[in-house]
């Protein structure tokens, strides 16, 4: 049995930054990552957007990750995990490791009742956003289902194509519960602008094959291209029957990202981990963010002893028009909208703090946010213009 000084699972950022970041902090070889992908690691952002509404197929972007130092498998699948013996059961082989990584990401939700051979697409991966692009080479209609911010970025980009979309989704409005009705008022609008059809407060109820849907307003859709996009859920199975503490399909970590069990660290969508600045553990499914955790996992697995302290956000790409949201991503009971000269921020609260902001034109509340959220700032506060504190000076 080969045994390894570290062994990141997962070639997402979360892994390829775990990786590189406990070489860069002084952790010893042999290093391995394990993926079930079967493409060397790359970024996944350019997928539902440049990559998608352009004319050439999806490139593969490079990444950090000094394969020199790293040795990398892909197309290996994780069945078994033996924390307490620290072995991993890769296919037939079992490795042993003194120090572990787990970024196994997510993957996409299925959708119910939907015939086997029925063809459909989701967009997570490499290797289907390649199909997903040529699909949509020879597609004159699409119906994507569902509103994330996926689903929105990938209907822009088609709807940039030249094809008639068509957005089928069960909120009233993009996004509405989670960021508001002043906001999921302007996706939808941005949606509309680029012509493409929403149809809110709507289900698909069957699909059959080959691309026949029937929705829940009675009626039916034969698209040339059909991308479900409907969320994602935790590549966790393997940790099930482990020591390891599960919410959610997530694995519960500390502030420092350790599963409980020394040497076992988790980051990225796989991880519940708890935020040591919001006082709370926060599921986060953020490139960035997952960049982040991967760099503080690895550190930490090399012998540092970092926290988890940043607030999560991202920025959205929808064709022309980007959208900035940092938040705790734990919901809100208040908000506040403020409207600037061809964009607005909204402001959110949680239990009397300032827990999250979203902007449109407005980069500069979306800095200004992010240092408030951080300082325990106040709803009224933020939208009538408060300054963050300058830091603390040295000595």
């Amino acid at each position: 049995m080969d045994t390894y000084k570290l062994v990141v699972v997962g070639s997402g950022p979360a892994g390829v930054r775990a990786a590189q970041s406990y070489l860069d902090a002084g952790g010893e070889r042999p290093v391995l990552l394990v993926s079930s992908d079967t493409t060397a690691p790359y970024e996944r952002p350019p997928l539902s957007k440049e990559s998608l509404r352009g004319d050439q197929a999806p490139e593969r972007s490079p990444n950090d990750l000094d394969t020199d130092r790293v040795e990398v498998r892909l197309g290996a699948s994780v069945t078994g995990l033996d924390v307490e013996g620290s072995t991993l059961q890769v296919g037939e082989e079992t490795i042993g490791f003194e120090r572990l990584v787990l970024a196994p990401g997510m993957r996409p939700r299925p959708l119910p009742d939907t015939d086997e051979d029925a063809d459909v697409h989701v967009l997570r991966s490499f290797a289907e956003a390649t199909d997903l692009h040529l699909a949509a080479t020879h597609a004159r209609s699409a119906a994507v289902i569902g509103s994330g911010f996926i689903g929105c970025e990938a209907a822009v980009s088609l709807a940039m194509r030249g094809i008639d979309v068509t957005m089928i989704s069960p909120e009233k409005a993009p996004q509405v519960e989670r960021l508001g009705g002043h906001a999921a008022g302007a996706i939808a609008d941005i949606l509309r602008g680029y012509g493409i059809e929403l149809r809110a407060d709507t289900r698909v109820d069957k699909i059959r094959a080959p691309r026949t849907m029937h929705l829940s307003d009675g009626t039916t859709l034969e698209p040339d291209l059909i991308l479900v996009s409907i969320g994602v859920e935790p590549s966790t199975s393997f940790v099930e029957d482990t020591a390891l503490q599960l919410h959610e399909g997530r694995v519960v970590v500390d502030e420092q990202l350790n599963a409980g069990i020394d040497g076992v660290y988790v980051a990225g969508d796989a991880a519940r981990a708890m935020n040591s600045r919001a006082r709370r553990a926060l599921n986060v499914e953020h490139w960035g963010d997952a960049e982040t955790m991967g760099e503080l996992a690895g550190a930490n697995a090399a012998g540092q002893q970092r926290e988890w302290d940043a607030v999560p956000g991202f920025w959205s790409e929808l064709g022309e028009h980007t959208l900035q949201y940092a938040a705790w991503g734990d919901g809100y009971d208040e908000l506040e909208v403020v409207e600037r000269p061809g964009g607005f921020t909204v402001w959110y609260g949680l239990d009397g703090e300032l827990a999250g902001v979203l902007t449109y034109n407005a980069e500069d509340d979306y800095q200004r946010g992010i240092k408030l959220i951080e300082q325990g700032s106040t709803v009224t506060g933020a939208a009538n213009g408060e300054q963050p504190a300058p830091p603390p000076e040295d000595g």
